[in-house]
């Protein structure tokens, strides 16, 4: 896109973010529940175009579909719960008041994994905030955005600019963190492309909203439920081939139940079916990229040099050769490797013997990101201390649960590199407008504050 292209872009999303914010709250509420049914008439096909394009299994597509229907169901009653505080004032006859109103514009950028929902996640809210939006979506992912564009225009009637698109790579992304009547920058990727974008955002003193990436990890105690267990480490590590930011990285396992556990993770894995992501009984698809075949193949070459045991994690001819089709790879570690603290974008599970919980607490928190975290126990005082102060630093932490899989209605984000945002759920809106803070004096008299005297004498 050209410069004149994008300066019509930008004009077009302020000028539309001006009509919308003076619209009722309720009734931008309104407008995102047409959108919502919209998108239930249009499921199939939507699920369809992300399976083609982010190469994901049939439900999982399906499923991302009805994430975004599903935020339209929350951004709907969220419109009449914007709430506000008022706080008592310190002088008398006065009043203060906290009020929350619309940034503007605001810019999205999201990645090929979750292509549709996570533009939900930020539309949605952004919307009934008041906030226009433009997206820039991933370049695997252009087809997905185009869907649910046309799924907008379709009930937006005069707000169909509400989200316009702006396709491109780096150079797009960078542009919307160097323009300074975009307010607010949500970006959704790598550690790596976050630190690139913070600075540029922080440098005119923008906001910024980061998802960045998670290198999670669980912990399988004595107690654990194994049945359950397997199924929930299974999911999480090669659920969209290992291409979440909450795929399961790194795995804890008790040393009385190490063995058992390990064999039962061998014998699921073996059991995975591998395949065209169309099809109803794939159960994991396609590497999104030669890209990231050629660094899963370094990091599993890597751990093989040093002798490490791994199990899977070879290509696979499977359907269409250009294709990159993996089998999950389990690598079997006695000591914390260098490459379990990087998170490699691939369905690769380290497992590691512990004896004290509290040292696989230190292990699973001690790598840069802090994502999503799981402990997988049946005892009450161990699931206590995984979620207490001295437990996972995680912005998720889970009980008898995988890593993935977030609801919708808790806020979803991470720490440290992960970049400490947060969307979706719980207040995360108030991330998409401003706080005004009002001192409301309905008496006739003027007393100041702290008991200043200012008197005219």
């Amino acid at each position: 896109m050209n410069n004149n292209e994008y300066e019509v872009l930008i004009n077009k999303s302020k000028e539309i973010s001006l009509k919308w914010r003076s619209l009722p709250a309720p009734q931008r509420g309104e407008l995102i529940r047409l959108f919502g049914e919209e998108l239930r008439v249009q499921k199939e096909s939507l699920a369809k175009t992300i399976t083609r394009e982010a190469r994901k299994i049939k439900t999982e597509s399906l499923g991302e579909v009805q994430e975004a229907i599903d935020m339209c169901d929350f951004a709907v009653g969220l419109s009449r719960q914007l709430y506000g505080l008022t706080m008592p004032s310190e002088r008398p006859n006065h009043r203060l008041q906290e009020l929350w109103h619309p940034l503007g514009v605001v810019g999205c950028i999201t990645a090929f994994n979750f292509p549709m929902a996570v533009f939900a996640w930020n539309f949605c809210l952004a919307a009934v905030c008041g906030n226009s939006i433009i997206w820039k979506p991933s370049p695997h992912a252009n087809e997905c955005a185009k869907g649910i564009k046309t799924a907008w225009d379709k009930v937006s009637g005069d707000f169909a600019d509400l989200i316009l698109i702006l396709e491109g790579g780096n150079e797009e992304a960078i542009s919307i963190c160097k323009d300074n009547r975009i307010t607010l920058v949500s970006a959704t990727g790598s550690t790596q492309m976050g630190k690139e974008l913070a600075p540029i955002v922080s440098a005119r003193l923008g906001k910024l909203l980061l998802e960045l990436g998670g290198n999670n990890a669980a912990i399988v105690c004595p107690s654990a439920d194994l049945d359950l267990t397997i199924k929930g480490i299974a999911f999480s590590a090669c659920g969209t081939t290992g291409q979440r930011c909450t795929s399961l990285r790194r795995l804890f396992v008790h040393d009385d139940i190490y063995e058992d556990c390990v064999q039962r993770l061998k014998d699921c894995f073996d059991d995975l079916v591998i395949g065209c992501p169309s099809k109803e009984s794939s159960q994991i698809g396609p590497l999104i990229s030669e890209d990231s075949y050629i660094r899963m193949q370094e990091t599993l070459g890597s751990l093989k040099s040093k002798g490490i045991d791994v199990i899977g994690g070879e290509r696979m001819s499977i359907e269409d050769p250009k294709e990159f089709y993996v089998k999950p790879a389990l690598v079997l570690v006695n000591e914390v490797e260098d490459e379990m603290l990087k998170e490699t974008f691939a369905p690769i599970l380290y497992v590691k013997k512990y004896k004290d919980l509290k040292d696989a607490i230190f292990m699973q928190n001690n790598v840069s990101q802090g994502l999503s975290s799981s402990i997988f126990t049946n005892d009450m005082r161990e699931s206590e201390l995984f979620l207490s102060e001295s437990g996972s630093d995680c912005g998720i932490a889970n009980v008898n649960i995988g890593t993935s899989g977030a609801e919708i209605g808790g806020a979803f984000g991470g720490e440290k590199d992960t970049g400490g945002g947060r969307e979706s759920g719980s207040d995360a809106w108030k991330n998409y407008m401003r706080r005004v803070t009002a001192t409301i004096n309905y008496g006739d008299e003027l007393p100041l504050a702290q008991g200043v005297e200012f008197d005219e004498s």
